[in-house]
This record gives structure tokens, C-alpha cells and sequence, in this order.
């Protein structure tokens, strides 16, 4: 009888053993399921896995780390008084040039950075205090667009405006005779090529064919996890096309490669897209990466090294990596991340392991600037990637000329 006794009681366990197993697998698969329907991490994660696997072939040290800020800069904020926008405008005028004069690269240039401004939120007064720290030295200006309900005509039209706007203040127009209009872009809203496929949002399926016959000559609105819009392709420099029976046509496309040739309408310039184990959910669940500089998220020690080890570079040329970080630099709650200590600290970090260390140089470019690094390497140049700030795409006329060197 105790025998019969010992086997129930042993058959109980077991099965209790079982329900808090499959209870607690039941509770992982929906807490999976719930982060996937939020994020839409199964546009992306497969090809991150793949990046992971692929054979890196043989190992060599980078040796130039180009480092680039694009901000979805957006000063002219209706909800906000007009003195609280002022405020965020004259911050970057004063801070900004403090921050960057205690920074330098190997090359002695401050930071630079790249202030994507918003055509449907034209201010000429807000765009004159741009131009001021683009002629200081501090970076460029380039375009930002929020745009909905469009088709081809009307994009068009809107994208002229911007271009006759910005013109006015030497701007989207770069010296030379005949002087051409060239830009990079940022798509407002994240929605590039309707890739949300919400009309309110954008509404162009063919949008790089579009931009490129405007003048853009590379798009940085990439990587834009965890929207929908968030491509198939990540960590990558490569050529797209659109088309207009297609929605999201950046989704893959060909990359770009020394000793290869254009292949699509623009050129995408994606940042960092990966998993942080340093920082972890629960203790389990990894931080996804996205290179959005936030008061929440700063650029901290392990989330530069990250950007850096995932090795975004030209096919061909491992040697120049290159790293595009992103920001709103007109949200007050974030200014210490991007004007503050928190910057310092990103700065000084980059400084002490890409610039101090031997066998690395750290280059601060621009958004322009990077691109022109990125059409030197198809073309094959190697050595110093600072010789090719300009290659293809001359300085705008707003600026004054070459960059000041602080040390």
C-alpha cells in the first residue's frame, strides 16, 4: 500500500512539475509574441542572426573609425510658445560651440553636426541660426521632410519649395559654376517610399526616383526600428530603387562596393541596428540598438563599442568603418544627452579608444562628408578617408570654407 502511495505521490509531483513548465513556456511565447507584434523584430532579426553567422573572414584591426550625427531637427514645435522654441534654438547656439571646443578628432576637427531641418516647418530665423553654426564650423544643414497625402506632382512641388527656401540661405546648393542643388534627406514620420502604408504619412510608392531627380544624393533615415518601416536589410550601405507599384522598395537592394558602380536611385546610409546583451530586460531579454541618442537612452561606453562592432562599412574596404548615430536635438528633455555632460562623456569615450589608442583615427564628419567617404571607397581610394570630405559633393555655399582645427 505504501509502495502504491509512494508512486501517486511521486506521479503528482511530476505532473506539477510539468504545469510550471509548460505554464511558464506558455508565459515566454506570449511575452515573445506580445514583444513582436510591438516591435516587428521579424523584419529585421533574421538578417541580424545571418550578419552574426556570416564568416568574417580574416581578422583585421579597423583602423578608422568615421563618425557621423544626423538629427531629425525640429525647432518649430506649435505646441510649445514661441520663447520655449527660441529657448531650444539659442541652446544649441551657445552649448553647442562650448561642447565642441573641448572635442577634436585625429585630424583636429570638432564634432560636426548635421541638422536635418524640417521643409514644412520653414522659419528663416530658426534656418539663419543654423547657417550661423555651419559657417562657424560646427556642421551642415540638410533636409527633413514630413509629408502626407502626396502623389508624384505634388511631392515634386513640395520638394522645389524646400530646395527655393533653403537657397535663400545658401543652403541645399553647393558652390560651383553652374551651381546645382544637392541634398541628403531624412524622411519625416519614418515612412520613406510609403513604407507605413498609410497615404497620411507619405503616399509615394516611387519617392527615391523622386528624390534623386530633385538632387538627393543619399538618404539617412535608416534604421527606424521598432516602426514597421524598418527594412529587411540592416547595417548596410547600399543602393535602392523604388518603383510605383511597390510599397517599402529600400527594403533590400545592392550594396555599395569598391570598384562598383551606382545600381538603384539613392544611396541608403543605415546606423547601427543590433542586440545589447550588456543590457538586458529581466536579466534576459537584450536591449535592441538603434543609435537614437535619447536623455533616456545617452551614448554610453558599451552602446559606442556596439556601434563599432558591427562593422557598417563599404564592400572592400573594412578598414573604414562607419558610424551614423541619430537624435531630435529640439526635444528640451533631451538636451543634456546631446549639449551636456552625457555628450561629453560620448565624445571623450570616443576620443580615449578611436583617436588615443594606436592603430585607430576617429574622423568627425558630416552627413555630406560621409557620403563622400563612402563614393571615395567605391572608387577605390584607400589611406585616409579625412583627404575625401569633399570627393564627390562640394561644401554649400553657406559655409566658409574648410574646417577649423582646435588642436
Amino acid at each position: 500500500m505504501s509502495q502504491g502511495l509512494d508512486f501517486l505521490s511521486g506521479a503528482s509531483f511530476a505532473t506539477s512539475v510539468l504545469f510550471v513548465f509548460v505554464f511558464l513556456a506558455s508565459g515566454a511565447f506570449l511575452l515573445l509574441w506580445k514583444i513582436e507584434r510591438q516591435k516587428h523584430l521579424r523584419l529585421w532579426l533574421p538578417s541580424y542572426v545571418r550578419g552574426r553567422r556570416a564568416p568574417k573572414g580574416p581578422s583585421r584591426k579597423p583602423e578608422h573609425i568615421i563618425f557621423c550625427w544626423v538629427d531629425h531637427f525640429e525647432p518649430f514645435d506649435l505646441r510649445r510658445s514661441m520663447a520655449e522654441n527660441w529657448r531650444v534654438m539659442n541652446a544649441w547656439l551657445d552649448l553647442y560651440p562650448k561642447l565642441a571646443h573641448r572635442h577634436a578628432d585625429s585630424n583636429g576637427i570638432c564634432p560636426q553636426h548635421t541638422w536635418f531641418y524640417p521643409g514644412e516647418g520653414y522659419e528663416p530665423d530658426f534656418v539663419k541660426t543654423l547657417v550661423q553654426l555651419t559657417r562657424d564650423g560646427y556642421g551642415e544643414v540638410e533636409l527633413h521632410l514630413h509629408h502626407g497625402n502626396d502623389d508624384e506632382v505634388s511631392l515634386r512641388e513640395r520638394l522645389e519649395t524646400c530646395k527655393r527656401l533653403f537657397a535663400q540661405h545658401g543652403l541645399l546648393q553647393v558652390n560651383g559654376s553652374p551651381s546645382e542643388f544637392a541634398f541628403a534627406f531624412i524622411h519625416g514620420d519614418m515612412a520613406l517610399c510609403n513604407s507605413r502604408g498609410t497615404p497620411e504619412l507619405c503616399g509615394v510608392n516611387d519617392e527615391l526616383r523622386i528624390l534623386r531627380e530633385a538632387g538627393c544624393f543619399a538618404d539617412f533615415s535608416l534604421p527606424t526600428y521598432p516602426c514597421v518601416s524598418q527594412t529587411r536589410k540592416i547595417n548596410s550601405i547600399y543602393y535602392a530603387s523604388s518603383s510605383r507599384d511597390r510599397i517599402k522598395g529600400h527594403d533590400d537592394g545592392v550594396d555599395v562596393r569598391v570598384g562598383g558602380t551606382p545600381q538603384g536611385h539613392v544611396l541608403l546610409v543605415q546606423g547601427p541596428l543590433a542586440l545589447n546583451w550588456v543590457r538586458r530586460k529581466w536579466r534576459i531579454v537584450p536591449h535592441v540598438e538603434n543609435g537614437e541618442i535619447t536623455a533616456a537612452n545617452p551614448g554610453t561606453p558599451d552602446r559606442i563599442h556596439l556601434w563599432v562592432e558591427q562593422g557598417i562599412h563599404v564592400r572592400g574596404r573594412k578598414d573604414w568603418i562607419l558610424v551614423k548615430v541619430s537624435c531630435h536635438g529640439a526635444q528640451p528633455q533631451d538636451r543634456d544627452a546631446l549639449l551636456g555632460e552625457h555628450a561629453d562623456r560620448l565624445y571623450s569615450e570616443l576620443e580615449r579608444c578611436y583617436r588615443d589608442q594606436v592603430g585607430y583615427h576617429l574622423h568627425y564628419v558630416t552627413a555630406r562628408e560621409m557620403y563622400n567617404i563612402i563614393k571615395a571607397a567605391e572608387a577605390g581610394k584607400e589611406g585616409d578617408p579625412h583627404l575625401y570630405r569633399n570627393f564627390v559633393v562640394p561644401p554649400y555655399k553657406a559655409q566658409a570654407g574648410a574646417h577649423p582645427r582646435w588642436s
